[in-house]
């Protein structure tokens, strides 16, 4: 039987009426609705079509052939329990061992990046027997409450800070309290975080674990200052405690030059745990913890069995390895390399006829645009940011969104395949928004858009 299509107006009502009012839609105002998607590109129900610069779950871009057609063997095949034997686990995680330090050798599957980072939480607290954990300001980690607990971004507007969650300052070198013209910033947010677990010990307890995004987003699109991550480590290793890098937004290749976003830090650095999501199954659920032998057998130790029930299953493993395979015969780290160098270029010479751009930033295709409305002063242009959002998506068809604490950061993490032509395009659009705006003197940051 042949599914019933809603007109737009009847699935909004049935929305409404049916989900939770707190799972928001992008542009809840008019939102879009999606009835396909191929590449970087969606199709509303008109068929109009879209520039998705957003949706870096899609990795490979959506609807791969490659992809569909690995899941839809595989399913046609076998999915089952993940506690019965199967080669496509192992393989997998054989094949993810490729890319790691050599460190890093035992991997637990689960389905969504929250479920990895409850994961990391539970085995940086098996194995240090200590609660405590760092993180940065403004961080996210995920949606179950062990995760909410340890994201300023949420916990601030909840229940608030617990006494064992400790909050560093974000390695801001734009807005944050050693910038740009600091000898070594990285030293120095380093060592804030340093009198944290000296502070920390003054009240009689320990650190589990540093737990921060290699590159923090909803931060603001954060680049972490050079020699940042590895000092941190020293720190909290003396402490006993360990480091979690979450790749969840950024690994799988997205800034290019390397195949995780920890690695910007420096052949020298490893964390102690690796979380990863998003990318990992283009769409589908799947995610993983990497970590050292020492601490899965800690874990292991506890004398409590772990398993999960669809974590590293046929089809997801199926879908892992297919997604491996296309971005290396696509090239799509030389192609996020290429084509992330030319977008920042190309928005750098933006940013020099229009005031409003404070700070342009990125490392492959993982970019920011910070907007201000007074250079000088560095004041966040939270509104602008929404009416350039508004206007891309009403005007020209162009999907972004905005993070920061502010709001005020354009932010483009796009389908790998996004090409030199899609980026053009992208800033051709923004500067056309921006130069009306200035001709018409739109004082958005004192009206209401």
């Amino acid at each position: 039987m042949a599914q019933e299509k809603l007109k737009k107006e009847e699935t909004l009502a049935m929305r409404k009426k049916l989900i939770g009012q707190s799972c928001k839609l992008f542009y809840s105002e008019d939102p879009v609705k999606i009835l396909r998607a191929r590449g970087q590109y969606l199709f509303d129900e008109n068929g109009k079509r879209y520039l998705d610069c957003i949706s870096n779950v899609h990795h490979v871009g959506h609807c791969h052939p490659s992809i569909t057609k690995a899941a839809a063997a595989q399913m046609d095949l076998l999915n089952t329990n993940t506690r019965f034997l199967h080669d496509n686990v192992v393989l997998y995680a054989d094949r993810l061992a490729s890319t790691l330090p050599e460190k890093l050798c035992v991997f637990y599957f689960v389905n969504s990046g929250s479920e990895a980072n409850d994961l990391a939480l539970r085995l940086a607290q098996q194995y240090t027997q200590h609660r405590d954990v760092i993180v940065l300001d403004h961080a996210y980690h995920g949606h179950l409450m062990s995760l909410i607990d340890i994201s300023p971004y949420k916990f601030r507007k909840l229940a608030g800070q617990k006494k064992w969650v400790h909050v560093a300052p974000l390695p801001d070198t734009y807005r944050g309290m050693y910038r740009e013209d600091h000898p070594n910033p990285g030293q120095a947010y380093a060592d804030k975080v340093k009198d944290l677990i000296d502070e920390v010990h003054g009240k009689g307890r320990k650190i589990s674990a540093f737990f921060a995004e290699s590159l923090p987003s909803v931060g603001g699109q954060i680049i972490l200052p050079e020699g940042y991550s590895a000092k941190v480590a020293e720190y909290v290793r003396a402490a006993g405690g360990v480091f979690v890098a979450d790749e969840v937004q950024t690994g799988f290749g997205r800034v290019g030059s390397h195949f995780w976003a920890f690695q910007l830090q420096g052949e020298g650095f490893c964390p102690d745990i690796v979380t990863m999501g998003k990318p990992m199954g283009n769409g589908h659920p799947l995610s993983c913890v990497a970590t050292t032998a020492e601490i899965a057998g800690a874990f292991t130790a506890n004398g409590v069995e772990y398993f999960n029930t669809f974590g590293g299953n046929p089809v997801s493993c199926a879908i892992g390895l297919a997604v491996l395979d296309v971005i290396e015969e696509e090239d799509l780290r030389g192609n996020a390399t290429r084509v992330g160098a030319h977008l920042k270029d190309l928005l750098t010479k933006l940013q020099a006829r229009h005031e409003i751009i404070g700070d342009v930033r990125g490392a492959g295709l993982f970019v920011g645009i910070e907007l201000v409305s007074d250079r000088e002063k560095r004041t966040p242009a939270t509104k602008t940011a929404a009416w350039v959002v508004k206007r891309l998506k009403m005007d020209h068809q162009i999907c972004v969104s905005t993070d920061g604490p502010w709001e005020s950061v354009l932010k483009f993490k796009p389908p790998m395949c996004f090409s030199l032509e899609d980026a053009e395009l992208v800033v051709q659009c923004i500067d056309r928004i921006l130069t009306d705006m200035t001709a018409n003197d739109l004082r958005l940051e004192k009206e209401d858009i």
